[in-house]
């Protein structure tokens, strides 16, 4: 049976590691798919830090933007993150430094992604962080990827089963 999961909250408020807990609670073998770029170095060793935690039992899919290539019937899926994976479409689109991207079409390429990768019988453990509840950037660049993300969070939460926000290390379900 289908089942999408989302987890959500700020950065470092423990989002990763209660996806990864609950993927272990359902499958012995779940898959990790990372949609995170390598941007430099620290970031490097960020992700070397989630491998070394998660351990041997579980598969590591890297895909920064075509999550439905990969077909992973009735396996628990953890894809970390949201955030990431729009920041990977934004940035593909937003090569003219002078032009804002156009954010409607962005979230309707999302969109459509996520509705072909989330069609196959799997559980799906998504996680993304609420950027947004810090205030309005005085960038507009900031201010148009805010939204995106925003509005790809609402999308993915109309379509969860179950819904936790993460608040310093503690999940509280609401949905």
């Amino acid at each position: 049976m289908k089942k999408i999961i989302l987890i959500t909250g700020g950065q470092r408020s423990g989002k990763s590691a209660i996806a990864e807990r609950m993927a272990l609670d359902l499958s012995p073998s779940p898959v990790y798919l990372a949609t995170a770029r390598v941007w430099d170095d620290e970031f490097k060793q960020r992700i070397v830090k989630h491998q070394e935690r998660r351990g041997d039992c579980w598969t590591n899919i890297e895909e920064e933007k075509a999550l439905s290539k990969h077909r992973l019937y009735n396996k628990v899926v953890v894809v970390d993150c949201i955030t990431l994976w729009c920041t990977n479409f934004f940035y593909n689109e937003h090569s003219d430094p002078s032009a804002l991207p156009d954010v409607d079409k962005i979230l309707e390429e999302l969109k459509t992604e996520f509705d072909k990768f989330t069609a196959q019988e799997a559980t799906f453990i998504f996680v993304t962080n609420e950027i947004g509840s810090g205030g309005v950037s005085n960038n507009a660049l900031q201010r148009r990827f805010t939204d995106l993300q925003g509005w790809m969070n609402q999308y993915v939460a109309s379509k969860a089963n179950e819904v936790y926000l993460m608040v310093s290390g503690i999940a509280v379900k609401i949905k």
